[in-house]
């Protein structure tokens, strides 16, 4: 326990009830900072009696049973102490009135936060979910995890952990910033979660200004130049494989950067002519409010519909088959997951016989068309109109820049008054 913390049980005088005696409190004191807090309990007596019960070394028989009653309160209390690696009251109190420890357990809120995106069919968050759980016990030497342990320097201590080199002679690091930034948003959730339940103190909250600040990595720009874009789409696939990767990934790029799960779900009534209109999946359960998004297919993106579609048209039907339409939302989440790899894996080959050396996946896609649009002039507005952003900021992250002849050719024009 804190050397800094001390327990004991204390007669409060200052006021006797009307049948004469004095409430009993536990009393718990710490020298820095110098604070005293009294807790209830259910007794009281008077002062000759709390005497004769607690501070004689040899209490009268009729008074033994009353002194263990009180032993038993101040072995709890400092269990409860000793059990904090840094005492503070705020956590002290979360655990000495606990009346339902599991609910102030952290895998308890996250089992619920899993079983709820589960339950919405959002398989991609419930498995991120899990996930982070797995990594904090692990951490925890895959003990219990309550939430007053997780303070401000536990979490710059798992951060270390997440990140630190894994292997000094290959110099390979665990894992990225990004991953821990993902597992840690997670845990900032259940947090919340369980503070607006009233489950846990919200002083136990170690997030914020002066606490742990959830790392946000700066990401790579994953866009590709006009110049590799044009060697990609007239470029010729060397197997079957190769042929259908590049089909759907330049599908992706022609419809606005549709994501791959978007793509999986495209079906016949979201199409009419040349208009292609769907709602984004990614954003579908948690804002009721978005917008339809507006793709319009050229003659690569139809044909691309006419060669690996589905050659039964009803509106309800797929395009694609990708994912099963009776699959379950486990089954189809893994489907749509094993595609990606697929055009993933198949894509990077093409890109090398092309000498472009890039690991090209799907989401490269939605970055290139982001940024190849501003770059042709389109404004930030409109790009984050096609790409369904809530915000600019967001649009902003896919912008990979300008390029340094763009720039050149932008000085250039500064002389012409």
């Amino acid at each position: 326990m804190d050397k800094n913390c001390f327990i004991s049980i204390y007669l409060d005088t200052r006021r006797a009830k009307k049948n004469g005696k004095f409430p009993i409190k536990l009393r718990v004191f710490t020298n820095q900072p110098r604070k005293q807090m009294l807790y209830p309990t259910a007794f009281e007596l008077t002062e000759s009696d709390f005497k004769s019960v607690w501070e004689t070394t040899k209490p009268r028989k009729e008074h033994k049973e009353f002194r263990k009653k009180l032993q038993v309160i101040e072995i709890k209390a400092n269990e409860a102490a000793e059990s904090l690696n840094h005492f503070s009251f705020e956590a002290f109190e979360s655990l000495l009135y606990s009346t339902d420890t599991k609910k102030k357990d952290v895998s308890y809120y996250y089992h619920i936060a899993i079983e709820q995106y589960r339950k919405n069919e959002q398989i991609g968050t419930a498995s991120n979910y899990d996930l982070s759980l797995k990594s904090l016990l692990k951490f925890n030497n895959d003990k219990e995890l309550q939430f007053y342990e997780i303070t401000p320097q536990w979490l710059k201590d798992y951060e270390k952990y997440m990140i630190e080199v894994e292997d000094e002679d290959k110099n390979k690091k665990k894992n990225s910033l990004t991953t821990v930034s993902m597992y840690v948003r997670a845990l900032r959730t259940i947090f919340n979660n369980a503070i607006s339940e009233k489950a846990i103190n919200p002083d136990l909250y170690p997030f914020g200004k002066r606490k742990y600040n959830v790392p946000t990595p700066k990401g790579v720009k994953k866009a590709l130049s006009k110049e590799q874009l044009k060697a990609l789409f007239e470029g010729q696939p060397q197997t079957p494989e190769q042929e259908k990767a590049k089909a759907f990934w330049f599908f992706s790029y022609f419809c606005n950067g549709m994501n791959t799960k978007d793509i999986a779900q495209l079906q016949y009534k979201n199409i009419s002519g040349d208009t292609l209109t769907f709602y984004r999946a990614k954003t579908a359960k948690t804002n009721s409010n978005q917008a339809p998004v507006t793709a319009y297919l050229n003659s690569f993106t139809l044909n691309i519909i006419e060669k690996y579609g589905n050659p039964d048209h009803s509106p309800d039907n797929y395009v694609f088959s990708i994912i099963e339409p009776t699959a379950t939302p486990e089954n189809k989440h893994n489907q749509i997951s094993n595609f990606i790899r697929y055009i993933n894996q198949h894509f990077i080959k093409y890109a090398k016989s092309l000498k472009i050396n890039d690991k090209i996946s799907t989401y490269w896609a939605r970055h290139s068309f982001a940024t190849n649009a501003i770059r042709n002039g389109a404004s930030m507005e409109m790009i984050s109109e096609l790409l369904a952003h809530n915000n600019l900021k967001t649009t902003m992250g896919y912008f990979a820049g300008f390029e340094s002849e763009m720039k050149k050719e932008f000085a250039k024009k500064l002389m012409e008054f």
